[in-house]
């Protein structure tokens, strides 16, 4: 919107009579309220004191017109009355004991009964086990904290022997006595190359192939078994 010279002398006019800028945009049209504020400064209207003096009621006189309340500066709308901060209520006085038909004060009705407790409900979940309520849930149990791990001491029955912790490919992995015995372990000696066990022990494990006419023939099975050729 611009400001022609026709809508500076009717904003000069509205502003003499003592509108508000709210006002005179209102007339205007088409424009805000902050560019009548501004376009009134930039023209350098005389500026109007604010009806509201300090150190006075806010309340303004009876039957005074809205429209004759002038701006407090060019640039800002007038001020609202301030308006009275309400009474705090007055606390309520004791009311008396009621009185008998006597006129003497009656005792006080006794307090209620305490109530007997509920019963509590109990949910069944399926097999027959009864569910927790929310009030009996235990809380977590935390964490353990971290163990440090520390090699444990080899018994007495192996203190001096092969483990299994000692295996490598240059021994001997030949196991000797039971896995459950407590002096099981390992034959330990020097690995016969290309073989996992020693030289003594290969010949236990690697045994010659028999030639077949010096096989002797198995068992006969009992009556109805296969034919042996």
């Amino acid at each position: 919107m611009s400001w022609t010279d026709e809508r500076i002398e009717r904003l000069k006019g509205l502003w003499m009579q003592g509108m508000t800028a709210s006002q005179i945009a209102e007339e205007l049209g088409a424009v805000s309220r902050n560019a009548v504020i501004g376009k009134a400064h930039r023209l350098g209207l005389q500026s109007r004191p604010s009806p509201v003096k300090p150190n006075e009621d806010g309340s303004a006189p009876a039957g005074a017109p809205a429209a004759a309340e002038a701006e407090s500066a060019p640039w800002e709308e007038p001020a609202a009355p301030a308006r009275p901060a309400p009474a705090a209520p007055a606390a309520a006085a004791p009311q008396p004991a009621p009185a008998g038909d006597d006129g003497s004060p009656q005792a006080p009705a006794p307090a209620a009964a305490p109530q007997p407790p509920q019963p509590l409900v109990r949910s069944i979940g399926p097999g027959g086990f009864v569910r927790q309520s929310p009030g009996e849930q235990q809380a977590p149990i935390p964490p353990a904290p971290p163990r440090r791990l520390v090699p444990a001491k080899p018994s007495p029955e192996i203190a001096d022997k092969t483990s299994l912790l000692d295996l490598n490919e240059k021994i001997c992995k030949w196991p000797i006595g039971h896995p459950g015995e407590p002096d099981f372990h390992f034959c330990g000696s020097p690995a016969n190359p290309g073989f996992p066990y020693c030289v003594a022990h290969c010949g236990v494990a690697y045994q010659a192939q028999i030639p077949r006419r010096d096989r002797r023939p198995p068992p006969p099975l009992p009556f109805g078994g296969p034919r042996i050729r």
